[in-house]
């Protein structure tokens, strides 16, 4: 049920919802002076969340910084965290945006800087299908020479709070020792390091796929550009979901 319920409630939470319900607001009401305030508050709601240099900074205080590797010697396993492909209407599948941190665990496994690589991922729409992300990310490891036997899956989480609870006892029967390396999206770090830590699983954040800019300013980062707002809503459904999880 809260699964449900999160995923009906993201529509509230995104910056272009605000927008969009702010300016249906000014059109419905009557009252020149509200429907004046009403214009002009949803005109400033979009000017500064589609300002890069806004969440650019924003990102750099939200973000982990990666956590130095030791210099010598292997960590047992990466746990990486689903998301990063898709399905397609056909049946087919493919690697997303996200697709970073698929990269970096198999850079890690073929450096051999980790001996194993867990996948942890089933299908988190809300009216699921028969695809689990997992089992087909195993096929794509496979197509890399990765051996089975390196390979772990957990195939039926659908956030990161079960990809938490259903990851641990996999690693817990497979005897791998801790800590472990957690890889996921920069902006998805910080919820996942808080989740993970509370079940108990000893990680070292591994962030990948940044979304903005670290930089020296240019003026580009001062001119308006709609992808911030994705972007934007991308960092509020995470600093929500940390919230409510560190009240849960």
């Amino acid at each position: 049920m809260f699964f449900f319920f999160s995923k009906i409630l993201e529509f509230f939470i995104y910056p272009f919802s605000w927008i969009i319900i702010l300016a249906v607001a000014a059109l419905l009401v009557k009252k020149p002076l509200l429907k004046k305030k009403l214009f002009v508050s949803a005109a400033i709601v979009l000017f500064i969340f589609s300002e890069p240099v806004v969440i650019n900074q924003f990102a750099k205080l939200w973000d982990i910084q990666p956590v130095p590797l030791k210099k010598k010697g292997a960590y047992s396993c990466a746990i990486v965290l689903g998301g990063f492909s898709s399905e397609l209407a056909n049946g087919g599948y493919y690697f997303n945006g996200s697709a970073d941190r698929f990269i970096q665990a198999l850079k890690l496994f073929q450096t051999g800087r980790v001996t194993h690589i867990l996948i942890t991922g089933g299908n988190g729409s809300l009216l699921p299908d028969s695809f689990r992300e997992s089992d087909w990310v195993k096929t794509q490891l496979q197509e890399f020479k990765v051996p089975d036997s390196c390979i772990l899956i957990e195939d039926k989480s659908r956030n990161t709070l079960e990809n938490a609870s259903f990851t641990k006892p996999i690693l817990d029967s497979a005897h791998l020792q801790q800590p472990y390396l957690l890889i996921t999206s920069a902006y998805h770090m910080r919820r996942s390091v808080q989740i993970f830590k509370k079940s108990k699983i000893d990680i070292i954040p591994y962030p990948t796929n940044y979304l903005t800019s670290d930089g020296y300013l240019g003026v580009d980062d001062f001119i308006p550009d709609p992808s911030a707002l994705e972007i934007w809503n991308i960092y509020m459904k995470e600093v929500i979901g940390t919230v409510v999880n560190f009240l849960r």
